[in-house]
């Protein structure tokens, strides 16, 4: 499958992190994820929130309206401040197992720690949402955990969402009627 194109997608790169968002530490995690999305094609957007539950969620749930992909990195782990998990689920129409399990198994060839990593990723409308970890090296290697997957999930989000088939109501036959003599 390779590195689909995400050519015409708006991404927007949000970092969780206090650190960052006091000045105090620098937003690697953040370009390094900017950097493989514009690679691909996508027009990346890039914030940063704090580790507080309700301004992450209120985040996300804006950028939703404007962005098609939402890659978080950040707050991930099991500290009382790693709080992105459950920020997220607030927002989520639904989860997609598969891609936390994807960045996991992957992880795990780095690093058995990475079965601690809480990362997820779901849909709110028809954004795709997923967080990554807040370590470069953890974000790098699990957005190229789904890079395979991302144009794909991003096109049947968009729609249609007939895979091409026809529609329902001309798909079945109508059944015929017997003559009753």
């Amino acid at each position: 499958m390779g590195n689909a194109s995400l050519s015409g997608v708006r991404a927007l790169v949000l970092t969780i992190s206090d650190g960052v968002a006091g000045g105090g530490r620098p937003d690697e995690s953040g370009a390094v994820l900017a950097d493989r999305l514009g690679g691909m094609g996508a027009t990346v957007e890039r914030d940063v929130v704090s580790d507080e539950q309700g301004r992450i969620a209120a985040r996300i749930s804006r950028a939703t309206t404007t962005h098609e992909l939402i890659v978080s990195t950040g707050g991930t782990g099991l500290t009382p401040r790693d709080v992105t998990p459950q920020a997220v689920r607030t927002v989520l129409d639904y989860e997609i197992p598969g891609i936390g399990e994807a960045m996991r198994a992957a992880g795990r060839t780095s690093t058995p720690l990475a079965d601690l990593s809480r990362s997820l990723g779901g849909v709110s409308g028809r954004t795709l949402i997923v967080c990554v970890p807040g370590s470069p090296r953890g974000a790098g290697e699990s957005l190229a955990a789904i890079e395979p997957i991302l144009a794909h999930a991003l096109e049947t989000l968009a729609g249609p969402h007939d895979h091409g088939r026809p529609a329902a109501s001309s798909a079945v036959a109508e059944p015929e009627q017997e003559d009753a003599d």
